[in-house]
C-alpha cells in the first residue's frame, strides 16, 4: 500500500479540520461551489468522484463480466440487504431514537423531519462511491459494477414506493434528474472513458501498460477522496458549528445503522463462503448511502432548512470516516475469507 492508502485515516481527520476551519474563514469560497450544480447535484463534487472512480473503471474486463452470473451469491446478499433489511432498519433505528431515546431533547415536529431524513438515506444504496472503497479493498472491479449496476435499476423502480411507505406520503416527487444524472456521471460516463482508455492500453499487446497506468492513477483516486472531504465539511461548516448537539444525535442512529448492516452482511457473507474480493464490496454497498439523492428529495419534500435535510447532511458529514473505518475491518478480515 501507498503512504496515501496506508495512513489514509490521518489524512481525512486533517481535510475534515480543513474544511471545517476554510469554511469558517472563507465561507464565499464554498458558497460559490454550491451554487455550480444542476438537478440538484453539484457538479464541483461530481468532477471529483468521477477522479475517484475512473480508475477502478479502467480495471473492468468486459470479458469477465459475463462469469458473474456463475457466482449469484454476492449479488442475492446485496438486494436483499440493500432492499429487505435496510430500508427497514433505519425506519426503525430512526422511531427508537428520536421518538424514545431521544425524546426528551426534541420536539415532536423536529422528531418526524428526522426520521423521515434518515429513511431517504436508508432508501438509497450508494451509486458512486462504492467504487473507491471497492478499490481500496481489492475487490473484484467487474462483480462489483455488477452489484452497483443492478442496485440502480431497482431504485428506479423501488424508491418512490418504498419513501410513500416508510414516510406514509401518498405522493413522493422523486427528483428524477438527479437520480438519472447521478447514474449518468458516476457510471456510465466513467465506465465508457475506462472501457476506451483499457483497450487502448491493450492494444498493442503489451500487458504491462495497463498495469502502470492503473499504478500511476491509484494516488489520484486518493486525492479525490481527500479533496470532496474538504469540500463536503467546507460546505457544512456552519451547520457543523451552530449545531453540533443535533448533528451529534442525528449521527448516532446512523453509526448505528451503518455498523449493524455492515456486521449482518459480514457475517451473511462469511455463511455463504464468498470469496474477499466479492464479500468486501457486498459489505460497503448495504452500508454506503447515495446522499446526492436523499438530500435532494428531503430538500425538495420538506424544505431546505428542515430537519429532514439536515439528517440527510448529516448522513453525507458521517459517510466518509465510517466507510473508511469498515474498509479497514474489510481488509483486516481477508483471511477470514481466503482461508482454504
Amino acid at each position: 500500500m501507498s503512504v496515501f492508502e496506508r495512513y489514509l485515516s490521518v489524512w481525512v481527520g486533517l481535510c475534515i479540520l480543513a474544511g471545517v476551519l476554510l469554511g469558517r474563514l472563507v465561507p464565499s469560497l464554498f458558497q460559490g461551489i454550491a451554487r455550480l450544480e444542476y438537478a440538484h447535484v453539484n457538479l464541483v463534487i461530481a468532477v471529483l468522484i468521477w477522479i475517484m472512480i475512473y480508475p477502478m473503471m479502467v480495471q473492468i474486463d468486459f470479458s469477465a463480466i459475463r462469469d458473474v452470473g456463475r457466482k449469484p451469491k454476492g449479488l442475492i446478499l446485496t438486494l436483499v440487504v440493500n432492499w429487505l433489511i435496510k430500508p427497514f432498519s433505519m425506519a426503525l433505528l430512526g422511531w427508537l431514537f428520536f421518538r424514545v431515546i431521544f425524546a426528551g431533547w426534541v420536539d415532536a415536529e423536529s422528531a418526524n423531519e428526522y426520521i423521515a431524513g434518515l429513511i431517504l438515506l436508508g432508501i438509497a444504496p450508494c451509486t458512486a462511491m462504492v467504487f473507491v472503497w471497492s478499490q481500496l479493498t481489492r475487490g473484484d472491479p467487474n462483480y462489483t459494477l455488477v452489484q452497483v449496476s443492478i442496485n440502480d435499476v431497482i431504485m428506479v423502480f423501488a424508491f418512490a414506493p418504498l419513501a410513500a411507505l416508510l414516510l406514509g406520503i401518498s405522493d413522493i416527487a422523486v427528483p428524477w434528474q438527479t437520480l438519472l444524472l447521478s447514474v449518468v456521471l458516476y457510471v456510465l460516463l466513467p465506465l465508457i472513458a475506462g472501457v476506451l482508455t483499457r483497450r487502448r492500453l491493450e492494444g498493442n499487446g503489451d500487458e504491462h501498460r495497463l498495469d502502470d497506468y492503473v499504478r500511476r492513477l491509484k494516488p489520484w483516486s486518493v486525492i479525490g477522496l481527500l479533496a470532496t472531504v474538504v469540500l463536503l465539511f467546507g460546505l457544512q461548516a456552519e451547520r457543523i458549528i451552530s449545531q453540533p448537539v443535533m448533528i451529534v444525535l442525528i449521527a448516532i442512529p446512523l453509526l448505528v445503522q451503518s455498523y449493524g448492516v455492515f456486521a449482518v452482511t459480514f457475517g451473511a457473507a462469511r455463511l455463504l463462503r464468498l470469496p474477499h474480493a466479492i464479500a468486501g464490496p457486498a459489505c460497503l454497498i448495504g452500508t454506503s448511502n447515495f446522499f446526492e439523492l436523499a438530500v435532494a428529495v428531503a430538500i425538495s419534500l420538506f424544505g431546505l432548512e428542515s430537519g429532514a435535510a439536515l439528517a440527510t447532511v448529516v448522513g453525507v458529514l458521517v459517510e466518509v470516516p465510517v466507510m473508511l473505518s469498515l474498509v479497514a475491518i474489510v481488509n483486516r478480515s481477508r483471511h477470514l475469507f481466503d482461508t482454504p
